[in-house]
């Protein structure tokens, strides 16, 4: 479409349909949405003014709910897509580049000539390669493409904003050059391969697989080249509790030997019974060669072991209990699990920054607040960071009040499921 006329599509209210499947219904996001649009297209004609038909992109964040740290072990998982995302304005040639400019991050460009790993390169220009490599090796050729991205997924937030930006990326390519045949699951393999072999980062593949399924979904990783992905519905708000996430501040640059160690202390013990993961060990088998894992691995390693086994377990059951509409036993469960994480799996702080607490503080006094009503847990890798919790509707104002007193203005963020994944954003859709 050519640019005037998406400016004059989205003025004209037509891209609404789209906005309220992607942001929800409140008139005062909507014309947040509606203005943050128009903006990403001003920028991308300064950017590249010789452009003139574009498209537009969107990929979202995600919410880890149940399954922490389970997701490399081939766990299970309940994750969902939310309404804060990364957008793309979006022009393709045959050029044989990609050049990409991020709001706040600055430009890059990947020559499409070569697609093999360069050992120095970082950051989101390694990524973009990696995907291009991956589609390639399936056979789909890529022209080029210029673009103009931005995000309200913040890095560092927790809601993963590389799994936002990888599905973007991902979403771009196989919409328009692979007619959509590779699909929201492989397009969340294929960033996870270039998050692990380009970026040299060895994520599991629950943040992608949530972003660019989109919705609510179960996500078994028994097979994680065939995952069981099992979607459905639960209303939180109708249920009577929304989502917060507050991101609780802390460092994330020296935070990489803590993540690795969680992976390589669960595979240690993996290792104990000839298996290269926990998934492929009973919880039972475990418990029973507990006093030989004690003078083969360290404690901490066998702990973490521990969490794998019961969140792995708890995952399934949060979601047998929201398709139940049973929200006791699903906070409960949650409740369960944010004290697994944070006895046995240990990752609220590091230890090597241990009077640097966010996390624990945030969980602390969410419990002063929720008292007996809601849940509290760690999101995500952990260690620093966010905290998440399910709050009732009556409290909202009080919780978000109180945790933004203490970790600053917009620091807590509400939550509404989104219902899709990655997506091109046209008019009357």
């Amino acid at each position: 479409m050519n640019r005037d006329e998406i400016k004059q599509r989205i003025e004209e209210n037509a891209f609404l349909p789209a906005f309220e499947q992607l942001y929800g219904t409140k008139k005062e996001v909507l014309t947040a949405q509606k203005e943050r649009y128009r903006k990403a297209i001003e920028r991308f004609t300064e950017l590249y003014p010789q452009r003139e038909e574009l498209s537009v992109f969107s990929a979202p964040g995600r919410t880890e709910i149940g399954g922490n740290h389970t997701d490399h072990q081939h766990g299970c998982v309940l994750a969902a897509a939310v309404q804060l995302d990364a957008i793309a304005v979006v022009s393709f040639h045959e050029e044989g580049v990609i050049r990409i400019y991020s709001e706040g991050y600055g430009s890059f460009a990947v020559e499409l000539s070569d697609l093999s790993v360069q050992n120095n390169e970082k950051g989101s220009k390694a990524i973009v390669r990696g995907i291009i490599s991956r589609f390639a090796e399936m056979g789909v050729k890529v022209g080029g493409f210029d673009a103009y991205t931005t995000s309200d997924v913040l890095a560092g937030s927790g809601i993963s904003s590389s799994a936002a930006f990888e599905t973007l990326i991902g979403t771009i390519i196989d919409r328009h050059y692979n007619e959509d045949r590779a699909g929201a699951v492989e397009i969340a393999k294929i960033g996870q391969y270039a998050e692990n072999v380009y970026f040299g980062k060895k994520c599991g593949l629950m943040d992608q697989m949530a972003s660019s399924v989109g919705g609510l979904v179960f996500i078994d990783f028994a097979d994680t080249e065939k995952p069981v992905i099992e979607p459905f519905s639960f209303d939180f708000e109708q249920a009577g509790y929304c989502i917060c996430v507050t991101d609780t501040g802390g460092n994330h640059v020296n935070l990489t030997p803590d993540y690795v160690a969680v992976r390589s202390e669960m595979e240690e013990v993996a290792a104990q019974f000839g298996k290269e993961y926990l998934r492929q060990i009973s919880e039972e088998e475990f418990y029973k060669e507990l006093p030989k894992l004690r003078k083969s691995c360290s404690a901490r390693a066998v702990l973490r072991a521990a969490h794998f086994f019961g969140d792995n377990r708890r995952a399934r059951e949060e979601a047998e209990a929201l398709r139940a509409g049973d929200r006791e036993t699903f906070l409960s469960l949650v409740q369960e699990s944010g004290d697994s994480s944070a006895n046995l799996l240990q990752n609220l702080y590091s230890t090597s920054a241990p009077k640097e607490q966010g996390i624990s503080l945030g969980i602390m006094v969410s419990k002063r607040i929720l008292g007996k009503k809601g849940a509290v847990r760690v999101h995500g890798g952990g260690f620093a960071g966010t905290i998440q919790a399910f709050v009732p509707l009556e409290m909202t104002d009080t919780y978000v009040r109180e945790l933004e007193r203490i970790f600053g203005n917009g620091s807590c963020y509400v939550f509404r499921i989104r219902p899709v994944g990655g997506v091109e954003v046209t008019a009357g859709v």
